[in-house]
């Protein structure tokens, strides 16, 4: 099957050929005609399923006709990074119709935005920065006629379905064609979907499985030693383009520069970096700019690199479905892949459920060479300081010192009982 047999305008058409697209994925054939029919649609698709193209074409397609320069489409998505992955892909097959897009998103200035949404046909948006232009009233959404919420599931983790059912407010009553796409389905995303959506039908790309591409393995290794193992492993693995997963914002930042001064071409993608850092994370890994991409779970959505070769979850993910949601990025277009997890004690169970949703067990390995018995820090060692406390709780140094020409008296000798009043002070000999 072929792109043709959609009939897509001779334009988009012309796009879908420059952009090297010949066979439909299978959420792509499942999912387009239904779309173009006009019905309300359920899509199950993992990242790398061709998902963006199986809604974005048919909005083009039926934007074609119409009025043009008022907002008649809406794409909500969690993370600025997804935002603007969709919007590239809008602008790579919607080149030849005139049709414009414009993304929103907060970590950037609002002028801008407010300009370009006075002239856009299709808006990209993160909820929180398109309720404050709703708020402001310079954006109107009563010509939507689709509505697209992509990665559903994620925006329930990030507490976004309170402002998606604010945001639904705004649209019109009726006539609004509604897409949903999940990678999973919680029960908050099912009810969502029994509450906005009319008689929609159900496509699903079969990715609830980790793709026969990738291979697995476990490495058992105590919590303290985590990142000394992290770095013997990428010593010892050839690689090309390596995802790295961490639970935390800070761990990510953190494990990040540990790699860079280690020499790696290593950089990290999380919620804190302005948006300027986090687009350069983004474009550096796709690019080879960086060889080591750290991020969390909701910054890595959106990242669609073809080449990954490794994925390493630092951090156990917290559900069987976030880790083939993850390893999902390795081992694309039939090429090999490979998912590395570092186990600690406590990740026993989940690594249970791992192997119930793979379907065997994962196999568990050691690092020749490397020093598992290194002792973890001791608790309760006194901490060493070299100055005492100031007002603000931090320590004065030999620089307080300097700076103020005052003696800073010791922390140890603050437990000496003060003169009580009246009381003649002592003369040293």
């Amino acid at each position: 099957m072929s792109f043709k047999k959609f009939s897509f305008n001779p334009r988009i058409a012309a796009n879908i050929a420059a952009a090297g697209y010949t066979t439909p994925t299978p959420v792509q054939k499942q999912a387009i005609p239904k779309i173009m029919q006009g019905s309300d649609l359920i899509g199950l698709a993992q990242t790398g399923t061709g998902k963006t193209a199986a809604f974005v074409l048919p909005i083009l397609q039926r934007l074609m006709r119409g009025q043009r320069g008022t907002p008649r489409a809406l794409i909500v998505a969690p993370t600025r990074e997804l935002a603007e992955q969709i919007n590239d892909a809008i602008a790579v097959l919607g080149a030849r119709t005139g049709l414009r897009s414009t993304t929103v998103y907060g970590g950037v200035g609002i002028q801008r935005q407010i300009k370009k949404l006075k002239q856009t046909d299709i808006v990209v948006a993160c909820p929180g920065r398109l309720l404050d232009h709703l708020g402001r009233q310079t954006v109107v959404l009563g010509q939507v006629e689709m509505l697209v919420l992509d990665e559903a599931d994620q925006m329930f983790d990030m507490g976004f379905l309170p402002d998606i059912r604010r945001i639904l407010s705004y649209l019109p009553r009726t006539g609004c064609q509604t897409l949903l796409f999940s990678a999973t389905m919680p029960a908050a995303v099912h009810r969502l979907t029994e509450e906005i959506l009319n008689h929609p039908v159900k496509v699903q790309a079969g990715n609830d499985a980790p793709a026969h591409t990738v291979s697995h393995a476990f490495y058992p290794v105590a919590q303290h030693l985590k990142t000394a193992l992290l770095l013997k492993l990428l010593g010892n693995t050839p690689t090309s383009a390596v995802l790295v997963f961490t639970r935390t914002k800070h761990r990510a930042r953190q494990l990040g520069v540990k790699l860079a001064r280690k020499g790696y071409l290593a950089t990290s993608l999380q919620g804190n970096l302005s948006q300027a850092r986090r687009r350069d994370a983004m474009n550096g890994f796709k690019s080879g700019k960086y060889q080591i991409l750290v991020a969390t779970d909701i910054a890595a959505r959106g990242i669609d690199v073809a080449q990954v070769s490794h994925v390493i979850n630092y951090d156990m993910p917290t559900t069987p479905e976030a880790y083939i949601h993850r390893i999902g990025r390795t081992g694309r277009a039939e090429c090999r892949g490979e998912a590395f997890t570092l186990l600690t004690g406590e990740d026993r169970q989940m690594a249970r459920a791992i192997n119930a949703a793979i379907g065997k067990p994962v196999e568990r390995r050691t690092l020749s060479g490397f020093d598992y018995k290194t002792p973890g820090p001791t608790l309760g060692a006194p901490r060493k300081h070299r100055g005492a406390k100031n007002s603000a709780g931090g320590w004065r140094g030999p620089k307080w010192k300097q700076r103020t020409g005052k003696v800073a008296v010791s922390h140890l000798a603050a437990s000496i009982p003060k003169r009580r009043k009246g009381t003649p002070a002592r003369l040293s000999a």
